[in-house]
């Protein structure tokens, strides 16, 4: 593969040419020369540019990304910083599937409105303490609701209650 310019990278990447050239200015690609007035860059940095994008989906910085990738091209990745980011995820990973399942007991639950529901008043709770940070009711269950504050026959199961 030939060498391409800045356009040429950004369209083969979704990249734009003003983030190819933010990139370049902290150091993260290098351009080989120019064509005119416009950057030209090796193939080699499709690789690097997926790398670095692998790595903001992960949510690494640009300066811990920098750290990861040697000026030659190749990654020089911290095993153990890999490891600490992937558990990094997973906490983030709980927080929003018990986020998640609170959010769908009060969509499905039968009370008359979701803050009437001593399940997700609850999750409330928790999550303005800045607890919400692993599923903390675990699957929800149910808990009686008084009978003024069940959904009247309006599409509700009478007599059901949140779960």
């Amino acid at each position: 593969m030939k060498d391409m310019d800045i356009a040429e990278v950004s369209r083969r990447t979704g990249v734009p040419a003003s983030t190819l050239r933010y990139y370049e200015e902290k150091g993260l690609i290098a351009s080989i020369g120019r064509r005119g007035l416009r950057r030209l860059f090796d193939p080699a940095v499709l690789e690097r540019l997926a790398l670095i994008g692998l790595g903001r989906a992960g949510g690494f910085a640009l300066d811990e990304i920098s750290a990861m990738l040697t000026p030659g091209g190749l990654p020089k990745m911290d095993r153990a910083r890999l490891d600490a980011k992937a558990n990094e995820l997973d906490h983030t990973i709980q927080r929003l599937t018990a986020i998640r399942e609170a959010l769908r007991h009060a969509a499905r639950c039968p009370a008359a409105r979701p803050m009437e529901c001593p399940t997700f008043r609850r999750a409330v709770r928790l999550a303005s303490a800045g607890r919400f940070e692993v599923a903390p009711l675990g699957p929800f269950k149910a808990e009686p609701v008084p009978a003024t504050k069940r959904k009247r026959k309006t599409g509700g199961v009478a007599g059901s209650r949140p779960h």
